[in-house]
């Protein structure tokens, strides 16, 4: 059995996390959070118009987005956020195969956890199982105040 990572678990209600997005890109694109296992965050992208680019595929900006989500919850879900909330420094992003129809699934595992700073891995794949996107996301620690 694998322990659990989180600070606090009782962050992890998914209509919680999900009420997040209301108002943000993650609403207007269909992000949604769909699971929270001991060490991974998990959620969905439609591939349609709203993440598609002009030949048809999911655009890779969408990929990044979608990463970005899955991984800046995860970081902010590892820390005490009385003391402290984690923000993007960095993120990469290899797209290794298109997407024209179907629900991506993301999936972000942390690789590095350190004072100030997180790397986690966003894994991106089709309704197949094939994989679309590998990203890795830097996160910063910030202290409040």
């Amino acid at each position: 059995m694998t322990t659990s990572i989180w600070h606090d678990s009782a962050n992890l209600d998914l209509e919680t996390l999900n009420g997040l997005h209301k108002n943000t890109v993650c609403e207007v694109m269909g992000i949604q959070i769909t699971e929270v296992g001991p060490n991974f965050v998990r959620g969905t992208m439609p591939a349609d118009g709203r993440t598609f680019q002009p030949m048809g595929l999911v655009h890779g900006g969408s990929n990044v987005v979608l990463a970005e989500t899955l991984g800046s919850i995860a970081a902010n879900l590892v820390v005490d956020t009385s003391k402290y909330y984690c923000v993007g420094q960095e993120v990469n992003a290899n797209h290794v195969r298109g997407v024209r129809k179907g629900v991506l699934t993301g999936t972000a595992t942390l690789a590095y956890q350190g004072r100030s700073s997180q790397v986690w891995e966003i894994k991106i794949e089709d309704d197949r199982g094939k994989i679309n996107c590998i990203s890795r996301l830097t996160m910063a620690v910030v202290k409040h105040g």
